[in-house]
């Protein structure tokens, strides 16, 4: 076995085929850019539609956002919206199924769920999380389980957790 580069690396990307899943990302309030440049380069390899960044969320053009996220700020397409629950509002107009990825009373385990194929993946603020009026705009939340000590996962690991899961669980109930 050997670490696949150039042409054969390209090759296998290209056979790959995406699942049916329409997904954006809503980013409430996350400050740390070096989550957000990664937020940006998860977008990028699950091909969501669109990333939404609100309320003190930091945005490009910003050094770490370009350098953790590899420049795909430039190649995702991202739009600023004032509030979270503005933003998810919209997106379930639009027909989405708004999911935070948050510890909450009534919340299911990620792998629980049945996914539609449009979803609105809420993720929120590194200490804070989704606020309370975010997730009440939110058809439902989910967690991922913790099996140690700590309470959570860093935001951007947990959104790429998330995120994959989705996709290739999701689609399943229009």
């Amino acid at each position: 076995m050997r670490q696949l580069r150039g042409k054969p690396l390209n090759d296998l990307l290209k056979g790959l085929s995406r699942p049916e899943v329409d997904l954006v990302f809503v980013l409430q309030d996350m400050q740390d850019p070096v989550n957000v440049g990664s937020a940006f380069r998860i977008a990028d390899a699950c091909k969501v539609r669109e990333v939404v960044l609100t309320g003190i969320t930091t945005r490009p053009p910003h050094p770490l956002i370009k350098k953790v996220g590899r420049g795909r700020d430039r190649r995702v397409p991202w739009r600023y919206v004032e509030t979270a629950d503005e933003a998810v509002a919209e997106l379930r107009g639009d027909g989405y199924e708004a999911i935070a990825l948050e510890l909450a009373s009534g919340a299911q385990l990620y792998t629980d769920v049945e996914y539609s194929s449009q979803v609105c993946l809420v993720v929120g603020h590194e200490d804070h999380g989704v606020t309370n009026r975010t997730l009440a705009a939110c058809d439902r939340a989910v967690y991922l389980p913790m099996y140690g000590r700590g309470a959570s996962l860093n935001v951007h690991v947990s959104l790429g957790i998330a995120a994959y899961h989705i996709l290739h669980a999701g689609g399943s109930r229009a």
